[in-house]
């Protein structure tokens, strides 16, 4: 099996000239990136004691399901506004141009529960600062959060500071 870092796709001059996009999706469409993906992933969380594995749409689903599975832990799904059926919370960020709004179910934390968040990758950490605003509305304790790939030039830990902050491949720039 190769090292994870290969199994990502590296695309130059892109969405903008002076960008390398590290593209998830040639980790998922190999059977063995994938598994090991999921693996490292886990790995890196398996000694935080929680109850609650949390994830945005979409690659926060894609691989905080199979952690959730695999360690028998509910996963809760944040969403974009409009997308869930039952009674709300939700929060605003800031994007690179304007703004987005994600949603929670009210009752899908209880108070009290320790919850980790997974999601693909950190980049300016907007996104992820605004899942633990709506944990800790609920009563939740963001006990660690863990990325597969980090781009630690647009430093997005930075708005995760006094969190545990997991990644397994780590780039320099952007």
């Amino acid at each position: 099996m190769k090292n994870i870092e290969e199994y990502v796709r590296s695309i130059p001059d892109f969405p903008e000239e002076g960008i390398i996009f590290r593209d998830v999706t040639s980790v998922l469409q190999d059977a063995d990136g994938l598994h090991l993906s999921i693996d490292l992933m886990q790995e890196k969380i398996s000694d935080i004691d929680f109850d609650v594995v949390v994830g945005p749409e979409s690659r926060g689903f894609i691989f905080g399901v199979p952690i959730a599975y695999n360690l028998h832990k509910p996963f809760v799904p944040v969403r974009k506004k409009g997308k869930l059926p039952c009674e709300t919370i939700e929060r605003e960020y800031e994007l690179e141009y304007g703004t987005a709004t994600i949603e929670i179910h009210k009752d899908s934390i209880k108070p009290g529960q320790k919850i980790v968040i997974v999601d693909d990758l950190i980049a300016t950490g907007g996104t992820i600062e605004a899942i633990t605003k709506l944990v800790e509305e609920l009563g939740g304790e963001v006990a660690g959060i863990v990325f597969l790939m980090e781009l630690e030039g647009l430093k997005g830990r930075e708005k995760l500071e006094g969190y545990r902050v997991e990644s397994v491949i780590k780039y320099e720039g952007k």
